[in-house]
């Protein structure tokens, strides 16, 4: 996929409000607001080590690793039907595309680069998408699925939930026999950057699944 396409994609309304009384964000927590200098280090940081990876195998490996970096929750590649969540943050897609700067730069022969506008573009996002990533015994059991954050006694929902993707045969005979995912969309001013969270899915049945994720430890 071209950067064009990834772009029309990506690109959602401008407007993100942060800090308060001008006390300064750790820099280990979700960043939600990146300045120019910073949203090209973060191009650079995908684009590197695609740069470097000159099989399938080792373009594989750098992807699997990216997707590492922003999720909560399950370990997939430990535990296939544990839930959990990749954070689609400023710096994932600005990453992202550094990563697909690379590819295209290879295939063209030529420096690819994104243009600045679009940088400008993903560093106002207001949103932040959370892909949830979990298991059923049916393959329509993520149907009609929401989802909160638990932070303390805030409950923090989302702007929107896409709805789930029907569900896909696990391989092997132990454990749920589908899995899913659906993505949902939350305001950065709506819930805490640094604090421990709780991710809550409802489902429409009664049920519910949760589990912990430590937004300080994402970017």
């Amino acid at each position: 996929m071209g950067l064009a396409a990834m772009t029309r994609r990506s690109i959602v309304p401008v407007g993100v409000v942060v800090g308060m009384l001008g006390l300064s964000v750790p820099a280990v927590a979700i960043d939600v607001k990146l300045s120019p200098e910073e949203a090209q280090k973060a191009l650079e940081a995908g684009r590197m080590p695609m740069d470097k990876a000159n099989t399938p195998e080792e373009v594989k490996k750098v992807l699997q690793q990216a997707s590492l970096t922003t999720r909560v929750g399950a370990d997939p590649e430990k535990d296939l039907c544990g839930a959990s969540a990749i954070l689609r943050t400023k710096r994932y897609r600005l990453e992202a595309f550094g990563r697909q700067e690379a590819m295209e730069s290879k295939k063209q022969k030529k420096d690819v680069r994104m243009p600045d506008e679009f940088i400008k573009k993903v560093i106002d996002m207001p949103n932040m998408e959370v892909e949830v990533q979990l298991c059923g015994d049916d393959e329509y059991f993520a149907e009609g699925a929401q989802i909160a954050f638990q932070q303390g006694s805030k409950t923090v929902k989302p702007v929107d939930v896409s709805p789930a993707e029907r569900g896909r045969k696990n391989d092997g005979g132990s454990g749920p026999a589908y899995r899913s995912r659906f993505t949902a969309r939350f305001a950065y001013e709506s819930f805490d950057p640094n604090a421990k969270t709780k991710v809550v899915v409802f489902f429409p049945d009664g049920k519910m699944n949760e589990f912990d994720a430590d937004f300080s430890k994402v970017k």
